[in-house]
């Protein structure tokens, strides 16, 4: 829906009048969530019923945009540990009610690739493995930033931004060590170039986690790395894509303990019309085999990556080495419906040092779309060899987006 509002204004000279027109769009979107979790250990399984609701509108005129945008989360079943309720019987669903301003950014986007974003905003880099919003939480991740994006036709990119403040998945009530804010002085930039065959990019991320009820400063790190990431079509209905990182992560700002540690990814994805079969392999190195002196990633969207039973948001001592294969099937316009998809991930998990077995976890999902909606369901089966409990995981899903 866009409503055009025309704001006249006057020339001096030659009394000639100019219009300007300034669009303005509302967004919104909804997600009702059933959680449940069965985790060893604990007395008592979790059932969460949240609704998660993001109103907003965004005014553009001649390559300005301002937009604002809201959000809360409400508990309709609150049998979950939210992180903050003191419910610690019950395992951690980490969707504590909230109520608070999502995002209020300005920005400018000219004809020439650059584009300037200040304010509270979305950022979200590369695949989001160090910088992102955490987007599968009800309470998305958002940052106070600065951020400087530019592109040319030759492929050259650049994309860099520096935030002083962190808006976590905690919400409105997070604190102590699950705090609302965090704040301190953020430098992320991606450089990168495409080629006929795939872009390769640098990255550097300096995460300053500058408060220490947050694990004493020990999440504060400079991290520097190479991705190369590309597409190639083998056949009419057959592609092949790839992607290949590595970096290497130390201490930083006031982060206590002195460590580097490297990280390493291969990924080759095997498309063939609707069917797509995945396998990687992720190491997230250690060091001295201490807490926090891995690989750590505190600002990365958690859900994405290393299984969603979510055993390893924070990188054991001896670090993770993430064997992992993806097979998935989509239809398009089945009978009502826009598409639906199948999918399946297991992964075996394992130590950097040490070779420890961890475990291993299964995952398992179906979706269906129609216009603006979309109904999902996840299992999620986590077996424990020698890190952490089993745990099983179950949720359904409505999203709504105007």
């Amino acid at each position: 829906m866009k409503t055009a509002l025309a704001i006249a204004a006057g020339l001096s000279l030659g009394g000639v009048a100019h219009a300007q027109e300034v669009t303005v769009t509302p967004s919104a979107d909804v997600r009702l969530r059933y959680e449940h979790i069965d985790q060893d250990g604990l007395p008592r399984d979790a059932d969460a019923v949240t609704l998660r609701i993001r109103p907003g509108v965004t005014a553009s005129w001649n390559g300005w945009s301002a937009l604002v945008e809201g959000e809360g989360v409400l508990a309709l079943a609150d049998g979950y540990n939210d992180g903050l309720n003191g419910k610690t019987l019950y395992p951690l669903v980490a969707d504590p009610e909230n109520i608070e301003l999502n995002r209020a950014q300005l920005r400018y986007a000219g004809k020439d690739g650059l584009a300037l974003t200040t304010g509270r905003q979305r950022l979200a880099f590369v695949d989001e493995r160090f910088v992102g919003s955490a987007g599968w939480r009800q309470s998305e991740q958002t940052f106070d930033a600065a951020r400087f994006q530019w592109g040319k036709a030759t492929g050259l990119t650049a994309d860099l931004a520096y935030s002083w403040n962190v808006q976590t998945v905690n919400g409105s009530n997070g604190t102590g060590a699950r705090p609302r804010y965090i704040g301190g002085n953020n430098l992320f930039a991606v450089l990168g170039y495409a080629t006929g065959i795939g872009t390769v990019s640098g990255f550097a991320y300096l995460v300053d986690q500058d408060a220490s009820a947050v694990q004493g400063f020990r999440l504060s790190s400079q991290i520097y790395g190479v991705r190369f990431a590309g597409k190639a079509a083998l056949t009419r209905d057959i592609s092949l894509g790839y992607s290949a990182s590595w970096a290497r992560q130390s201490n930083w700002h006031r982060n206590p303990n002195r460590y580097a540690a490297s990280y390493w990814l291969g990924e080759a994805t095997l498309g063939i019309k609707a069917f797509t079969a995945t396998i990687g392999y992720e190491v997230l190195g250690a060091d001295k085999g201490i807490a926090l002196t891995s690989v750590q990633t505190p600002l990365a969207s958690f859900f994405k990556f290393n299984g969603w039973a979510s055993k390893f948001a924070t990188t054991p001592p001896n670090g993770l080495r993430d064997g992992y294969g993806t097979i998935g099937y989509g239809w398009k316009n089945i009978g009502p419906l826009d598409a639906i998809t199948l999918g399946a991930t297991w992964h075996r998990f394992a130590s950097d040092r040490l070779d420890q077995h961890y475990g291993d976890e299964l995952d398992l999902i179906a979706s269906a779309r129609r216009k603006h909606y979309t109904l999902s369901a996840r299992f999620a089966r986590y077996r424990a060899t020698s890190f952490a409990t089993d745990t099983d995981k179950a949720w359904l899903q409505i999203d709504w987006n105007l």
